[in-house]
């Protein structure tokens, strides 16, 4: 079966890199050998990192599919894009990496998980919901439409396509046969003249490994991939808590890492086969991470680096090789990079910034102290992640799955990165950390407002008050 770019647009007269994004879900940050898993669990990813550029603290604007997945569409903070939580569609008319790429010449694909389209679908996509990308090969809910060895996609005219095979295998294929089948002669409207249209692709990529298989709560490795990595290593955070479910998960969350980065070497192979890796960007990122239940009864809804922090890295031409960015960096900051990293000018709706200067020892003086974040569906919550501390307020009696955002927030959470990487001990009730959390509070409400929302109070965490003694009575 063969999956081919539709072209349109105009063709450019200057060869533009292809930009292909490798997009992961629910990975760690930790399951890469770059950020010291002991597991050589992803030896491409790693090699990738060495000749490029790793991303070493980026972390999502929101721990939560559909949040984030909006954010990487569009550069824009997930209330921005209106898709606040799970099961709201993206805007039709908001700018999109893809509608830049395809205005700028490249022949546009999507390939794998959506979850853009709203609760209507599970599996196609309507053209209108498709954020512009021509090529489409994807279902909305993935998790609903395949399982570890039974997958199926949707192509453009909502026909499904059933592959054999483990589940990233199939995605790995169907890039490899657009990359192969990107490059096309456009014909044009005057069938007696060619006009070749050697056009750059931007393909986005999305796999939902490591994800867990919903209908039965299990991380589906393949075959006798679990068993290479039971007992598990166990990252330091998940130990130290205890509880949760990653004793029984690791093993088959480990290898599905790993599968990601064979299918990653596939593509890599196939790129160099056709001499384009050099003429690539390729940007490696996920969605959110995961806490395996030890911070809530579920998996990634939390303020913690456990669930917010991801492996990043970028790889192509301008991105030098082996720099390690120390930046707090944000998924926002990733499509402008793209589109800059391409020539693609950025839309001016786009509130992240470019990565390139950074990485040149630019910039690095006017970067972010911080980064924002928003918590959805398990509370209303915005926070910050600073180099020190993790700070976050919530909203007291919020609806989580319907109200967007507040008025009124009240401190909830305050961690010390230095002392206590591993988030164990909340000192938000500490009086030692006063003036601490004024500071946060300040800059927590300033970073809301350039992020396009009103100006929210801000206040000290309204405690119960204590039982009066019989004694004094």
């Amino acid at each position: 079966m063969t999956h081919s770019a539709s072209p349109s647009g105009p063709a450019t007269s200057t060869r533009r890199p292809n930009v292909l994004v490798f997009f992961t879900d629910q990975q760690r940050w930790d399951t890469t050998g770059l950020h010291g898993n002991p597991l050589g669990l992803t030896p491409v990813l790693d090699r990738l990192a060495a000749e490029g550029v790793s991303v070493d603290r980026s972390f999502t604007c929101q721990p939560v599919c559909a949040p984030s997945r909006a954010s990487l569409q569009t550069g824009q903070y997930p209330t921005t894009t209106g898709v606040f939580r799970n099961g709201l569609a993206l805007p039709r008319d908001t700018p999109s990496l893809a509608r830049s790429f395809r205005d700028a010449g490249y022949a546009t694909g999507y390939i794998g998980k959506w979850h853009l389209a709203g609760d209507h679908t599970a599996g196609p996509v309507p053209e209108e919901d498709r954020a512009g990308y021509e090529h489409w090969l994807a279902a909305n809910l993935l998790e609903f439409t395949s399982d570890a060895y039974q997958t199926t996609l949707y192509d453009g005219s909502g026909a499904p396509h059933r592959f054999e095979g483990y589940r990233a295998d199939a995605l790995g294929t169907a890039a490899i046969d657009f990359i192969d089948h990107a490059r096309v002669r456009d014909h044009g409207q005057d069938q007696d003249q060619d006009h070749d249209q050697d056009r750059p692709f931007f393909l986005f990529l999305s796999f939902l490994e490591p994800h867990h298989q919903n209908s039965r709560d299990d991380y589906p490795a393949p075959n006798g991939y679990r068993d290479r990595y039971a007992p598990p290593w166990v990252p330091s955070d998940l130990a130290a808590l205890g509880g949760g479910n990653w004793a029984e998960h690791l093993p088959g969350y480990y290898g599905m890492v790993r599968r990601l980065d064979e299918v990653l070497g596939r593509i890599v192979s196939a790129l160099e086969r056709r001499g384009e890796l050099d003429e690539t960007v390729i940007l490696f990122t996920s969605d959110h991470g995961c806490h395996f239940k030890t911070r809530n009864d579920e998996y990634k809804r939390s303020v913690h680096d456990a669930s917010l922090r991801v492996p990043t890295v970028l790889r192509g031409p301008g991105l030098r090789g082996g720099v390690r960015l120390p930046e707090l960096v944000s998924h926002v900051d990733l499509p402008p990079t793209l589109l800059r990293a391409a020539g693609v000018p950025v839309p001016p709706q786009m509130q992240g910034r470019s990565l390139l200067p950074l990485q040149h020892g630019g910039d690095g003086a006017e970067w972010p102290r911080e980064v924002l974040f928003q918590i959805s569906e398990s509370e209303v919550g915005r926070g910050l992640r600073t180099d020190r501390w993790k700070y976050a307020a919530t909203a007291p009696g919020a609806d989580a799955w319907n109200e967007p955002r507040a008025e009124r927030y009240q401190d909830a959470y305050l961690y010390d990165l230095h002392s206590d990487p591993d988030e164990l001990l909340n000192l938000v009730d500490d009086p030692a950390h006063e003036n601490v959390l004024v500071e946060l509070r300040r800059r927590l409400a300033q970073r809301i407002v350039d992020s396009g929302e009103p100006r929210p109070s801000i206040t000290a965490r309204e405690t119960a008050p204590k039982a009066v003694s019989q004694d004094t009575v």
